[in-house]
């Protein structure tokens, strides 16, 4: 249980003490949360230092590490960057604090015969790691999907998105007893018009929202589940995860000591 990112300066006075240093935000954010999206090596591949940096604030933290943009979006990687982040990512493995590596697709990554082929090969790249993926165009909810990812080896992340028209539509995917959900806020007016991410996750999910989730998961067979919540501007993230621990008083997080939901 967790969210998207710790970097989060509107969470001063929430979870961080307002006075908290950038540098402490792991360090608190591990104190009431045991998993984190790794959001950084999105935009740029960590070196070595930096992950052992972060490992030494992390507790007893399990990471989600989302792939960089050049093999998601840009699908420009080399066999070379793939080694050279695979290596950077090896003090999180060493650990064993590595828990799932996450490949966020774009809305422009359609399901068409060379997007699979793409995914065949990162399946080649991440063979004997633990691979999820996120698409976020529609395209991908076709009864063969999720077979052939389970094929590669390969999980499909659960996502909740607006009700916006070419969104995968919300479902819970259970491979082998292993879960992802993600939780991006359903804000429908600043999903698409949004000016940046902040805005397109400016929302906060009802009791009755959350609910539905929880009655999705109790209802299969998992072993396994991380529940990560997107929606990090203004701090909903944290109360929706308060929320849903009221909903779910098994969850492990004990974010609700410092939050009121």
């Amino acid at each position: 249980m967790g969210t998207g990112g710790y970097s989060n300066e509107d969470w001063r006075g929430i979870v961080y003490p307002e006075n908290a240093k950038r540098s402490e935000f792991l360090r608190y954010y591990s104190l009431y949360f045991n998993a984190v999206e790794l959001n950084v090596s999105f935009y740029v591949v960590p070196g070595r230092k930096s992950v052992e940096g972060i490992l030494k604030n992390s507790g007893d933290l399990k990471f989600s590490v989302k792939l960089p943009s050049f093999m998601t979006h840009d699908l420009s990687a080399s066999g070379e960057d793939y080694t050279g982040f695979l290596k950077a990512m090896e003090p999180f493995e060493e650990a064993g604090k590595l828990g799932v590596y996450l490949a966020q697709f774009p809305y422009r990554f359609k399901n068409t015969p060379e997007n699979r082929r793409y995914i065949a090969s990162l399946s080649e790249v991440f063979r004997d790691r633990r691979l999820a993926v996120e698409f976020r165009h529609s395209s991908w909810d076709t009864p063969d999907t999720n077979p052939w990812l389970e094929g590669m080896g390969i999980f499909r992340v659960s996502s909740d998105y607006p009700p916006l028209r070419n969104l995968p539509i919300p479902a819970l995917h259970v491979v082998r007893g292993f879960a992802y959900v993600r939780l991006h806020g359903r804000n429908t007016e600043k999903w698409w018009r949004g000016r940046d991410q902040r805005e397109r996750h400016d929302y906060r999910y009802s009791y009755e929202e959350l609910a539905l989730w929880v009655a999705a998961v109790k209802g299969k067979p998992i072993r396994e589940i991380w529940i990560i919540f997107n929606n990090t501007t203004k701090g909903h993230a944290i109360y929706n995860i308060c929320m849903m621990k009221k909903l779910w008083p098994d969850l492990p997080t004990t974010v609700e000591r410092v939050v009121r939901c």
